[in-house]
């Protein structure tokens, strides 16, 4: 049984970092808010080795009270906060990339924080401390980079907090990062996170040990800091993962040493997190860094963080995780539709779990987000500058054993190397109907066997998949696409109008709940819309229904029967060229095909084809 104590606080303690190093930086610190520090310094942690070009150092940025001590150095040293992830042969492997993670400026783990000698005063700073932002730590950070002779970043990561950073970093040095991955993250907190973040601050200084934050030699804030922990804990899960955690028993509660309410489990699972914490943090740190957590504002709508990001130039990946309520996945979609907006080269999936905000520090959905990571960190490193272009190495795939996938939006049959079972003579086709350095929005683009063959086609084109299936954006991801996780049954009013020269629906019409919006949706994003569609008149389908009285297997997947079906319509050639004529849409070009035999058909296509392809304009 599960220890109900285990949290993504488990891996973190009070113990020395051994393996830590520092950097004092000399003179004045100048503060976003205007304050000043002088004689800063950052402690760091530093994995793997810097290659002789230096260009395959990773940068992580934690979360609020992270450190740098985010993986083990040997066997013999401490779990890191991110041990699952980071280490040699994981997605982050430290035999292949050069990691760097620094401890933020604010906080009580060696960065120059609230407890920090004051040269001024020669006293610890205390409340006297200044407010910092996530700028500020963002500022010392490329400071270190500097120092170490670093020109560019191969990857900017960072979750939560951390993924706040990584925007700045991407906005402020665009040029010194090739990617930048965040997760759970969000350009500003919601009123209700502030909320949360306000009351714990509350909770600190109205403990009567916090002394106005001149508490150093004296007795801390313990109480205070503890229940402002305990309250961040309850952020940091979600409903159902508190359910399957106390549930069970609700009154089994473990025995804690403790002033703080035992008498239900999550009762004394708060109060273990809250105590334990104490032995770790600073009550001051607390304050300064969730105060520049809440001082982060890259804006609350697509238009004004599409202005924050406008200067950004590398790739992007995104992840957000279903049931994340603190930081929720509506934030992450929205620095998603900003980057479209501005035409960046982003891959974003949301992740279903029951985990919460901590998802991204727990094992539950590793294989998903820990392929994502791999498989883009390795697109960058092998198709960095100067190496020839190639689909990076990983195992979340392909550890599957050619395990179907089924495209959430088409559901297409392939495999987990992009083989789809039927030929797809209907791709060759559709890559005669676009020019060569068209731009090409795919909608439910499965593993991305179109978008590879034209991105094989042309490294010019501007290319993006739109994709439910998680397993299927890890595939494109690996094969260096970009592609986004939506639904396009809710529309697409994350793409301006005429944002693409082609909008491709590829056998997924039948799957459509609302045929006639999302039609209308493909012509005002791209200038033609190219639909293909199983054709329900085939004459061998029509006869068998009538001799045997059993529904044919129809569409652009066989395997599936009338119970499982992913599709919701059967329609004819007819039907469509009568749908067509309705609306007023202008059908350009028709390919017809009989992908059975594997041949076109010239000769009545409502009876002989299988299939249609129809380019569409308005």
């Amino acid at each position: 049984m599960e220890d109900i104590f285990e949290s993504s606080d488990s891996q973190r303690g009070a113990f020395d970092l051994p393996f830590a190093q520092s950097k004092t930086f000399k003179g004045v610190f100048r503060l976003k808010q205007g304050g000043e520090l002088q004689d800063v310094t950052v402690v760091y942690e530093t994995y793997g080795k810097l290659n002789d070009a230096k260009d395959n150092a990773i940068l992580l940025s934690h979360a609020l009270t992270g450190d740098s001590h985010v993986a083990r150095h040997n066997k013999d040293d401490y779990p890191g906060w991110w041990d699952i992830l980071i280490g040699p042969g994981k997605s982050i492997d430290t035999n292949r990339y050069f990691v760097i993670c620094t401890n933020n400026l604010g906080s009580c783990r060696g960065t120059t924080g609230p407890a920090s000698i004051n040269p001024t005063t020669n006293e610890p700073y205390g409340a006297d401390f200044p407010v910092v932002t996530m700028e500020d730590n963002v500022e010392l950070q490329k400071m270190l980079i500097d120092a170490l002779e670093i020109k560019q970043l191969l990857a900017v990561v960072g979750g939560s907090v951390g993924g706040m950073m990584t925007l700045i970093w991407s906005a402020r040095y665009p040029e010194m990062l090739r990617g930048a991955i965040t997760l759970a993250t969000s350009p500003c907190l919601t009123s209700q996170a502030l909320a949360f973040d306000i009351v714990g601050r509350n909770a600190i200084t109205s403990d009567p040990d916090f002394n106005g934050g001149q508490y150093y030699g004296k007795k801390p804030p313990s109480v205070g800091l503890a229940i402002a922990r305990m309250l961040g804990h309850i952020t940091y899960l979600s409903r159902e993962s508190m359910m399957q955690k106390f549930d069970i028993d609700r009154s089994a509660a473990r025995p804690v040493k403790t002033q703080f309410e035992t008498e239900f489990a999550v009762g004394s699972y708060l109060a273990y997190q809250g105590s334990r914490f104490n032995e770790r943090f600073d009550a001051n740190s607390y304050i300064a860094l969730t105060m520049a957590c809440d001082l982060m504002d890259f804006g609350d709508s697509v238009e004004k963080i599409a202005e924050h990001l406008a200067p950004s130039t590398c790739r992007w990946l995104i992840i957000s995780f279903s049931s994340d309520w603190l930081l929720p996945p509506f934030q992450s979609e929205m620095i998603v539709d900003a980057l479209l907006s501005q035409k960046k080269e982003v891959s974003y999936c949301e992740i279903k779990t029951d985990a919460g905000h901590d998802a991204f520090l727990l094992p539950h959905q590793l294989s998903t987000y820990g392929g994502l990571i791999e498989n883009f960190l390795g697109q960058l490193f092998e198709n960095r500058p100067g190496v020839v272009e190639k689909e990076a190495p990983n195992h979340y795939v392909t550890d599957v054993h050619d395990t179907p996938i089924v495209d959430g939006n088409s559901g297409i049959l392939t495999d987990d190397f992009g083989r789809s079972h039927d030929g797809r003579i209907d791709f060759e086709s559709i890559l005669e109907l676009i020019p060569r350095h068209a731009s090409v929005l795919d909608l439910g683009c499965g593993n991305g066997d179109l978008l590879k063959r034209l991105r094989q086609r042309s490294t010019k084109s501007r290319l993006l998949g739109v994709e439910l299936s998680e397993r299927a954006i890890q595939k494109c991801v690996a094969r260096g696409l970009d592609v986004v996780h939506k639904d396009i049954n809710k529309g697409l009013k994350s793409f301006y109008d005429r944002q693409f020269e082609y909008v491709v629906l590829s056998c997924t019409l039948q799957t459509i709940m609302h045929v006639e919006h999302l039609l209308d949706e493909m012509l005002r994003v791209g200038r033609r819309a190219i639909v293909s569609f199983p054709n329900s008149a085939y004459l061998p389908w029509r006869t068998q229904l009538y001799t045997e009285g059993k529904m044919p297997r129809i569409g652009c997947e066989t395997d599936y029967n009338w119970y499982n079906t992913k599709d919701v319509r059967f329609l004819t050639i007819r039907d469509f060229h009568a749908f067509c004529e309705k609306k007023g849409y202008s059908v350009i070009q028709q390919i017809s095909l009989d992908t059975e035999k594997g041949v076109r058909v010239e000769q009545n296509p409502n009876d002989n084809a299988t299939m249609a392809i129809v380019v569409l304009s308005r």
